[in-house]
């Protein structure tokens, strides 16, 4: 047996030392030491020797295990080492290789004119407030005299929810909240995302409005045009002139909407103003005194004005753009004009 174990040592010891991979050497550790390995196989044959032999070749067999695990060990730690270096030789940098230019990111157009209209109001002392865009039929259409089957619903494609909520039309619904919450004075502003069924050259399904507010006692008419005219100042330049247009808002009465003085053709008439100089671009109008009594706020004591404008249309007009939908195709080409 001794001269037979040796011959099977020297073999064992032959093909670990001959392993390429890790793969070959587990393959290796199972055929001879696992539990049924080939060494473990000879402990089981022991039986069969005479039991004066049987303790030295158990010790033979023992030894010849630590031998080949050894090896085993001694190989593994070989074969980790030259992975190891392959790995670290596949992933070398050559830093003499000039770099990769990553240009720099930069806002969104949309999210800049949205700031500097915040900004515009904030610095006439409106504060942002902000509501939810899932909101409920009453915020978002009967508190703003808007009830079931009034026709102005059908100017605003809506998205219905389950359980009675709409994605909401505008921010007005931010407006009521305020009202609800809190006693004249109030001076706000409410900018975020609104939705409806829409989408051509100049709607989206998703856009961006900013909604203005202010109570107080004897608001007028004229302060209206006058924050509105500042605003506009501000956005396009003090040369450019606004107009009130009546129209009607079921929220407001009486009603306008607000043109400006054309910014491409300087009030010349082009064809981006259908050649009369002026340019649609918000709505607004005294708060209708129904929409106080919703409020629980007295219209006999308190007045007000609201105010509404689109930020793509701001948007489309400061950087002459006649397409909306190409704020929303994210073509870097587009984008980084800005």
């Amino acid at each position: 047996m001794k001269a037979d174990l040796e011959g099977f040592i020297e073999e064992a010891l032959l093909e670990v030392s001959n392993a390429s991979d890790l793969k070959r050497l587990q393959d290796l550790k199972v055929r001879y030491l696992g539990k049924k390995g080939e060494l473990t196989q000879l402990l089981k044959t022991l039986g069969s020797l005479p039991e004066t032999e049987r303790p030295a070749a158990g010790k033979r067999i023992n030894d010849a295990k630590v031998q080949i695990d050894t090896a085993i060990q001694k190989a593994a730690d070989r074969l980790k080492e030259v992975e190891k270096i392959q790995t670290i030789e596949s992933r070398r940098i050559d830093v003499t290789l000039p770099g990769f230019f990553v240009p720099p990111g930069h806002q969104h157009p949309i999210n800049t004119i949205l700031e500097e209209i915040c900004d515009i109001f904030a610095s006439l002392g409106f504060r942002i407030e902000e509501g939810p865009e899932v909101e409920d039929d009453y915020h978002n259409f009967e508190a703003l005299n808007i009830p079931k089957e009034h026709p102005a619903r059908d100017m605003q494609d809506t998205f219905y929810v389950e359980g009675g909520l709409v994605l909401r039309t505008h921010t007005s619904p931010v407006q009521i909240r305020v009202m609800e919450r809190q006693p004249p004075p109030i001076r706000i502003i409410a900018p975020g995302k609104v939705y409806r069924c829409d989408s051509d050259q100049t709607h989206t399904p998703m856009f961006h409005q900013v909604e203005g507010l202010l109570v107080d006692r004897r608001v007028s008419m004229a302060e209206l045009k006058g924050t509105l005219e500042a605003f506009v100042h501000a956005m396009f330049g003090p040369e450019i002139p606004i107009r009130l247009r009546p129209s009607f808002f079921p929220f407001t009465e009486p009603s306008a909407e607000i043109d400006m003085g054309c910014v491409i053709c300087r009030g010349k008439g082009c064809s981006a103003c259908k050649r009369t100089g002026w340019i649609e671009i918000l709505g607004a109008g005294m708060v209708n005194p129904r929409v106080f009594e919703f409020c629980g706020y007295d219209p006999g004591e308190f007045s007000g004005f609201a105010f509404g404008l689109g930020v793509e249309r701001v948007a489309m007009l400061k950087y002459g753009i006649d397409d909306l939908r190409l704020f929303f195709e994210n073509d870097v080409r587009f984008l980084e004009q800005f």
